[in-house]
């Protein structure tokens, strides 16, 4: 075992049990030979036991997300010191993780001054965040990122530019944040509304900061503003848990907003079916291919699934990508073995991408040798090791997953 070949096996699962398997064997109480392959070198195997023991050599190696997990585990088990040593020592540490694990240990102040350098990069300017607040220096960093979004250039030459590009990204987001923190809401809110990007891994700052502290006249207007939807789903869900359903429905139902999904889950949640089809039947004449997958998933979900195919009939549409939308509607309807005929005489059914589809159809069916037949005539080790971890089969599922071709 050494750092390189963990990098590279991390990167390409070369001789591992994927992670979502892990997950699986680990759900059906086969503890045991999780442990065992941890043992063997299996990183994904260890990283799910969150043993010291079993992570120790892993972290002997110096590769670095072993380190970074087994300091986590050490500080989760009390046994702060000894984390923070270990990630000290570490020539490669990552500045954001151990900067936040010296704050948890105490060792704030150490932290910031750990972090303060990195003011320009967004990853360490967020952790320095962080850690301002238990090292009392809130309003220092406060300053420090004001200095560096007035410090803001211009992407573009002409006068009236308004482009500018500021270092880090997130240093706006970051000084709401702390002003929120310091109960200065109305800067918060005048800071984030001065954005470019108001949305980050698909959440609003500004939308979630209204709802936090309940200002809804702000959260109606900036939701009715706001094309992209981020608010919208925002305010209906706050509505939603208040219990005033319409209120959300009509939050959705405004001009401009792309929310036909999240409007039809609504509608559906609370009993409404058939406006939910129609809003989905609607979505998908004027959308993309997969407004027609939401669609035909509704269906079988709310109990249409003959509808479901009535309307896929009436799309006229036999390529695979189309035809293998009927198969859970005619499973649902208790027409199991007909999917799986038709699937199979289907002039795409003997191919790869159609091979998992039909597999999970015989296995549902009971017909799980079958299943694994299918799987093994395109080499589908991946759904033949889930399909064998579920029937119990362990042993013959790592087989299958050890005797893998090496990795290109």
């Amino acid at each position: 075992m050494d750092a390189a070949d963990l990098a590279h096996r991390a990167r390409t699962h070369a001789g591992w049990v994927p992670p979502d398997l892990v997950d699986l064997l680990l759900a059906g109480g086969h503890t045991g030979d999780v442990a065992r392959l941890a043992r063997q070198g299996d990183w994904f195997c260890a990283r799910a036991l969150a043993d010291p023991e079993i992570l120790a050599p892993y972290a002997a190696t110096g590769w670095w997300p072993a380190t970074e997990a087994m300091a986590t585990l050490l500080q989760r088990q009390g046994r702060t010191g000894e984390a923070v040593a270990m990630a000290r020592s570490h020539p490669g540490a990552d500045r954001a993780f151990l900067g936040r694990l010296l704050a948890r240990a105490g060792q704030a102040g150490d932290a910031y001054d750990l972090l303060r350098p990195g003011i320009d990069d967004a990853s360490l300017a967020a952790a320095l965040v962080d850690v301002a607040a238990p090292a009392g220096r809130d309003e220092d960093t406060a300053a420090l990122l004001t200095a560096r979004i007035a410090a803001a250039v211009r992407r573009c030459d002409h006068p009236g530019c308004d482009d500018v590009a500021v270092t880090p990204f997130n240093a706006v987001d970051l000084l709401a944040t702390i002003r929120e923190r310091q109960g200065r809401i109305d800067e918060a809110i005048a800071l984030l509304h001065t954005r470019e990007m108001t949305s980050i891994n698909d959440r609003d700052q500004l939308a979630d900061l209204l709802a936090r502290h309940g200002r809804l006249d702000e959260l109606r207007a900036y939701a009715a503003a706001d094309t992209l939807g981020h608010g919208a789903r925002v305010l209906a869900g706050l509505l939603e848990q208040r219990g005033d359903i319409d209120g959300a429905i009509a939050v959705y139902r405004q001009p401009g907003l792309s929310c036909d999904v999240e409007l039809a889950e609504l509608l559906a949640r609370h009993g409404h079916v058939d406006e939910a089809t129609a809003v989905l039947r609607a979505f998908a004449a004027r959308g993309d291919d997969w407004t027609v997958d939401v669609l035909c998933g509704h269906y079988p979900e709310n109990g249409r699934a003959a509808e479901g195919l009535a309307y896929l009939d009436g799309l006229g549409a036999d390529d695979w990508e189309y035809f293998r939308l009927r198969l859970p509607l005619l499973a649902a309807l208790g027409r199991r073995d007909e999917a799986i005929t038709l699937a199979q005489a289907h002039p795409e059914g003997g191919t790869w991408y159609a091979a998992g589809v039909i597999a999970a159809l015989l296995a549902d069916a009971g017909r799980p040798e079958q299943a694994l037949a299918v799987l093994r005539r395109h080499d589908l080790r991946h759904d033949m090791a889930r399909l064998l971890i579920g029937l119990g089969r362990v042993p013959a599922a790592l087989s299958v997953l050890r005797d893998a071709p090496a990795s290109r």
